[in-house]
C-alpha cells in the first residue's frame, strides 16, 4: 500500500517503523526537517517537510496515487483539513484522523455525511481512558484487550507465587477448574518469549496471556496470582483531557479524587464533574497527598503530558502507601526502564493508539489489531471468508492450519459464542479468530492465510 502519514511525532514515528517493517510504500510528511532525517537514517521511507494541509506539499508527497492518508500532526485543525483537500483534489480512498479537542468530538454532524470526509477518527485521549478503565475493572492485569464487541479478552498479568497454577504444569489448569475454557497465547520469561504446551510449567514472575470468555477471566486471573480485592479509591493526578475524561468514566463506580495544579482548569473541572473530588495543587507535594490519604487509595493514576512530573508523582504516591500505580509514559524510551519496579504498569499512548490505526491498513478482512509489549507481538481478529476450495482455513481443523512460527490461534467466535481453540475444532464461513502472534514481523503470512483465492469469486 501506498500510505502518507502525516505528522512525525511519536504517533507518527511509530507508525512509519511499523508500516515500513512490513513492505509498505511511506512517505512522512513533517515541517519539522531534524526529526525527518532522523526517522530517514532509520527507516526506508520517504520524507517532505512542509506544511501537511497545504495542497502544493500534499501533491508533493505523492497524494494524488496514495491508497490512504493518516493524519496524526499535533493539530487537529491540521489534520481535519489535510482529509478534506485529500478528499477534494486527490480522491484518495482512504483517510485517517487523529482529532483530540472534545469541542469537535462532541458534534457529530462535523464528520457526518456533509462533514470533514473523515473514515476513521482515533482519538488517543478515548483509547487510553478505555485501556485504564479496563485495568481498574480486572486488579492485577497488565494489560486488558477486548475482541468480538467484548465478547472475548486476552488478558496479560504476572504469574505470582501463591497463584495455584504457579509450579505447575498449564494442563493442571483444565483438572483444576473443569468448567472453565481458556488458552494461554503466550508466555513471556524474563522478556522471552514460550510458545506453551501442556507440559510448561508456569514460574513466578512470568508474563501470562490467555484468552477467555469475558465471564470468565476473573477466575483464570485468579490461578495466576493471589485474589486481588477490588479498587474502590482512584486517584488521578493531572486534569487534562485524559484526566477528565477518565474522572467521567470512572466517578459513578469508584470514589475518584482528581488533582491539577492550574486554578482555571480546577474550576472548569468542578463544574462539568459530578462526583469526582477536584483538588488544586501540585502531585510532587509530599502533604497534599498525605493530607488526601494516598496510603488508602487503591490506584494512582498519572496523567499529566510531564513524563518526569508522571514518574516522580507516581513514585512518591507508591511510597506513600498506594496500593498500585500507573503511569502515563509518552516517551517510548522509558517505557522499558520503570515498568515493573515501583510503578506498576507504564501506559504508552502510542501503543494503543497504533493498533487502532493497524486495524485499518491490515490486507484481509482484519477487524481488531493489538499492539502488545511496546510493539514487539500483536493480537488479531480476522474473518474467515470463503470455502474449502478458495481459503486456506475454512473448513480445516486448527491443527490441520500451517500457522506461521510463533504464531497461536487462541479463539474463535461464531455466532457470539466464544470457542476457545482445540485441535479438533473446525473454522467456519464468518469464524472470528483470534490469533497472537510473538513475532510481529510474520504479520504479512498470517494475512495471507485469512486472503480468498481467486476460486471464492
Amino acid at each position: 500500500m501506498k500510505i502518507l502519514i502525516l505528522g512525525a511525532g511519536q504517533v507518527g514515528g511509530t507508525l512509519a517503523e511499523n508500516l515500513a517493517n512490513e513492505a509498505n510504500d511511506i512517505t512522512v510528511i513533517d515541517s519539522d526537517g531534524a526529526r525527518l532525517r532522523e526517522l530517514q537514517d532509520r527507516l526506508d521511507i520517504r520524507t517532505v517537510q512542509g506544511r501537511a494541509s497545504y495542497p502544493s506539499v500534499l501533491r508533493q508527497a505523492g497524494a494524488a496515487d496514495a491508497d490512504m492518508l493518516i493524519a496524526v500532526t499535533s493539530s487537529d485543525e491540521t489534520n481535519m483539513v489535510a482529509c478534506q483537500i485529500a478528499s477534494i483534489m486527490f480522491k484518495t480512498p482512504t483517510k485517517i484522523s487523529r482529532v483530540r479537542a472534545g469541542a469537535y468530538l462532541a458534534r457529530n454532524e462535523l464528520f457526518g455525511e456533509n462533514g470533514f470526509p473523515i473514515d476513521v477518527m482515533i482519538s488517543p485521549e478515548h483509547l487510553v481512558t478505555r485501556h485504564i478503565t479496563r485495568l481498574i475493572e480486572y486488579p492485577g492485569a497488565l494489560q486488558v484487550l477486548e475482541f468480538s464487541k467484548g465478547l472475548a479478552r486476552l488478558v496479560a498479568i504476572r504469574a505470582t507465587e501463591g497463584g495455584p497454577l504457579v509450579g505447575h504444569e498449564l494442563s493442571y489448569l483444565r483438572t483444576h477448574m473443569p468448567r472453565i475454557d481458556t488458552r494461554v497465547a503466550a508466555i513471556f520469561r524474563k522478556d522471552r518469549p514460550i510458545m506453551p504446551q501442556g507440559d510448561t510449567v508456569i514460574e513466578d514472575g512470568d508474563e501470562v496471556f490467555f484468552i477467555a470468555g469475558t465471564n470468565h477471566i476473573r477466575s483464570v486471573m485468579s490461578e495466576l496470582q493471589p485474589l486481588v480485592k477490588n479498587y474502590k479509591r482512584i486517584f488521578i493526578c493531572g486534569g487534562g483531557n485524559i484526566g477528565q475524561r477518565l474522572a467521567q468514566t470512572l466517578e459513578n463506580r469508584y470514589q475518584v479524587k482528581l488533582l491539577e495544579r492550574d486554578h482555571e482548569r480546577c474550576v472548569m473541572l468542578s463544574e462539568n464533574l459530578r462526583k469526582t473530588v477536584v483538588l488544586e495543587g501540585n502531585a510532587a507535594n509530599k502533604d497534599i497527598l498525605l493530607e488526601e490519604s494516598i496510603e488508602n487509595t487503591d490506584v494512582f493514576c498519572a496523567v499529566t503530558n510531564d513524563d518526569e512530573a508522571n514518574i516522580m508523582a507516581s513514585l512518591l504516591a507508591k511510597r506513600l502507601g498506594a496500593r498500585k500505580v500507573f503511569t502515563l509514559i509518552n516517551n517510548p524510551d522509558y517505557v522499558d526502564l520503570i515498568q515493573g519496579g515501583d510503578i506498576d504498569v507504564a501506559i504508552s499512548p502510542q501503543q494503543t493508539t497504533i493498533g487502532s490505526l493497524l486495524t485499518h491498513v491490515r490486507r484481509g478482512d482484519v477487524v481488531n489489531v493489538h499492539s502488545l509489549r511496546r510493539g514487539a507481538a500483536e493480537a488479531i481478529e480476522a474473518i474467515a471468508h470463503g470455502d474449502h476450495r478458495s481459503s486456506k482455513v475454512v473448513g480445516r481443523r486448527l491443527d490441520e492450519i500451517s500457522l506461521p512460527e510463533g504464531t497461536t490461534i487462541g479463539a474463535i467466535v461464531r455466532h457470539n459464542e466464544v470457542l476457545i481453540a482445540h485441535d479438533h475444532l473446525r473454522i467456519q464461513p464468518d469464524d472470528h479468530v483470534i490469533l497472537f502472534l510473538v513475532d510481529k514481523s510474520r504479520v504479512r503470512d498470517v494475512e495471507k492465510l485469512f486472503q480468498v483465492g481467486l476460486t471464492f469469486f
